[in-house]
């Protein structure tokens, strides 16, 4: 059944997969497989838009108030947009970040690696702790 509940349900599953490929990316730096490592970002990238897109096609398309049962619930709201804080500037990041890391601008890649960092990190503890 398509409720507010079950997606984010789903959402917290999709993040928790995709950190795993994460911290299975940075493992393969860590040890010397810069190659691994891009390999498996790529996969990062293309499973976390996917969920996005999929997100966005159930809450614009197919079941559009399928999240209006947060609007009586202010803790629930203010977690989310708090959130999003951290889940949007990820997702803007990560095309910079694959950019960055195929094209080889290694100080740039870097750089941008530590602010995704930051926000994948809240927006994961937030996405799984407090939606």
């Amino acid at each position: 059944m398509l409720t507010g509940e079950n997606v984010i349900l789903t959402l917290k599953v999709a993040v928790a997969a995709v950190t795993v490929l994460l911290a299975a990316s940075l493992v393969a730096l860590a040890r010397g497989r810069v190659r691994l490592h891009g390999r498996i970002n790529l996969a990062f990238f293309i499973l976390t838009l996917a969920a996005v897109l999929g997100l966005e096609v159930v809450i614009r398309f197919i079941e559009p108030e399928v999240f209006d049962y947060i609007r009586g619930k202010p803790d629930l709201a203010r977690n989310l947009r708090i959130h999003l804080c951290f889940s949007i500037p990820s997702l803007l990041l990560m095309p910079a970040m694959l950019y960055t890391g195929l094209k080889r601008h290694r100080t740039i890649h870097l750089t941008l690696a530590c602010f995704f960092g930051v926000a994948w990190v809240g927006m994961f503890i937030t996405g799984i702790f407090f939606l």
